[in-house]
């Protein structure tokens, strides 16, 4: 699971009570900590301090986690140091021999079954941990892209499964959930072997990304969506949210202009009739 990752409808709420209260609606006053509030209900230890300390100075936004990847949250951790080691060492599939994946026992067993192995559909793909590292490897990238059939199914990226090899560390459950940590090691065809261990995956709040890397995964989601001159203005529109005074008409902005391509039609040979 990503920390601090943000709830929609939570957020939704938040903003719909903030909004009531501006137009002087009230509602219990003792809903936290009054006889069937909050802590009667589900205490009785509760550090109420943490819900005002830092309040108006300090934004829990700022510490959600973004997914760097569409795919499962335990691969981003071993996503992102194979592509750190992949592409400052400028690594090509055909110089690797072998990619070892120490992590926890969950990943060795729901991600790295026999299936993930020979993924056939995207969700088997995204949430197989040897088929996003390959494509890691392959491609230098992993984005939606690289889970359409014909990727998935691409014998370049299938031939650097087999290499992947997953592990399950017992000293990397133990620091689990407060660290996502992998251990990376990667072989290579004359010998050379290159190790990272990374505790947070890219996307963490204590690794975020970069304004760049946002903008990269937002051209990766909106292509075949939104035309080039509509993600410029969508961008330009977010990037100086305080300036727009409605969200209609930032919503406005995300309404697609690239027409989906058309399935070619499926052509039918009329039968002839008997004589």
């Amino acid at each position: 699971m990503m920390k601090n990752t943000v709830d929609p409808m939570a957020t939704q709420s938040g903003m719909l009570a903030a909004l009531m209260a501006e137009k002087g609606y009230t509602g219990p006053e003792h809903v936290i900590e009054g006889k069937e509030g909050l802590t009667h209900v589900f205490g009785p230890e509760w550090k109420l301090n943490i819900l005002t300390d830092g309040l108006g100075d300090s934004w829990r936004i700022t510490q959600c986690g973004m997914k760097a990847f569409p795919t499962e949250a335990l691969t981003h951790t071993p996503i992102s140091a194979v592509l750190d080691i992949v592409k400052s060492n400028d690594l090509k599939p055909d110089q690797v021999t072998n990619i070892q994946i120490r992590s926890l026992a969950r990943a060795a067993d729901i991600l790295s079954d026999p299936s993930k192995y020979d993924p056939r559909s995207k969700e088997t793909a995204d949430h197989s941990l040897p088929y996003v590292i390959a494509a890691a490897l392959a491609e230098r990238q992993v984005t939606p892209v690289q889970f359409t059939m014909e990727k998935i199914m691409d014998p370049t990226i299938r031939a650097q499964l087999k290499k992947v090899e997953v592990v399950a560390d017992p000293e990397i459950e133990k620091v689990f959930p407060a660290l996502q940590r992998v251990i990376v090691n990667i072989t290579t065809t004359d010998g050379r072997t290159f190790t990272k261990q990374l505790d947070y995956p890219k996307g963490d709040p204590r690794n975020p990304l970069t304004d760049q890397e946002v903008e990269e995964k937002f051209a990766a989601l909106a292509e075949g969506v939104l035309s080039e001159r509509a993600q410029t203005k969508l961008k330009d529109a977010i990037w100086n949210l305080e300036k727009i005074g409605s969200v209609s008409k930032l919503m406005a902005l995300m309404k697609a202009d690239v027409r989906a391509k058309k399935a070619a039609p499926i052509k039918r040979t009329s039968k002839k009739k008997q004589p």
